[in-house]
């Protein structure tokens, strides 16, 4: 690829397999050094083969505080420097109306998918990016863009981080720069329940005829991270196939 990230490191959560790893591996790809985090230590070990030895992986739960400072600690112990954070990590535990909604999953989906997401913030500026800048990509859905039966609170929880997303860019600026990508339903294993055995019934709705795949957000992130994007912050970017032209989700 580029090189375009050589000699900056980045962290990505939620990166043992599909749209995480797909940002790691575009990251590293465009020669940046890449610190991936994930539940599951098998998993990791994986990721980290596929990746190289660019890459790093430290096992933990996302929203774990002294998770979090962990790597960060070993990314910048290691190399130095924390140039790019991508909050990639995301659950979605209940389907059905809110009105039948268990509390309890609500607070999780929430405290996942927002509240870690500023706490990673919080401690990747105070350790390295307030002194020194850098770029940060939140990934959150359309979903977050449109309303969405049955995954309604996931949309709500993904809403917030869109709106976290413009908060923190005008706070961060001009140093940092805070984007989000808002993608509809790529393929992978998180996705299965919304597209397996009728992908192409859900792919008719979609104007270029097709699902997504990890990559097709991996470039973008990647983007929204580079200099190219160098005048962009507070934006969310829609990967979607052109599916909200036509009133879905």
């Amino acid at each position: 690829m580029s090189g375009r990230f050589e000699g900056q490191t980045a962290i990505v959560t939620g990166a043992s397999r599909g749209i995480g790893l797909a940002i790691a591996q575009r990251l590293v790809a465009d020669g940046a050094r890449v610190a991936i985090t994930a539940r599951k230590p098998e998993a990791l070990e994986e990721a980290v083969a596929q990746l190289g030895d660019r890459a790093i992986a430290v096992a933990g739960n996302a929203g774990d505080g002294d998770h979090q400072q962990e790597v960060i600690e070993r990314v910048i112990g290691e190399w130095g420097r924390l140039d790019f954070l991508v909050n990639n990590t995301g659950i979605n535990p209940a389907y059905g109306p809110l009105t039948e909604l268990d509390l309890d999953a609500a607070r999780k989906i929430m405290d996942v998918n927002v509240v870690a997401a500023l706490s990673w913030v919080q401690r990747a500026h105070a350790a390295w990016m307030k002194e020194n800048g850098g770029a940060i990509v939140n990934v959150a859905s359309v979903a977050g863009k449109r309303p969405a039966p049955g995954i309604a609170f996931y949309g709500v929880s993904k809403a917030a981080l869109i709106h976290l997303t413009e908060e923190l860019a005008v706070e961060l600026g001009p140093t940092i720069r805070v984007n989000a990508v808002a993608p509809a339903v790529v393929k992978t294993k998180f996705a299965t329940a919304l597209y397996e055995g009728r992908e192409d019934e859900v792919s008719k709705a979609y104007p270029l005829k097709r699902l997504g795949v990890p990559d097709d957000i991996g470039s973008v992130v990647a983007f929204l991270l580079s200099n190219d994007a160098g005048w962009m912050t507070g934006q969310t970017l829609t990967i979607d196939g052109g599916v909200l032209l036509r009133g879905g989700v």
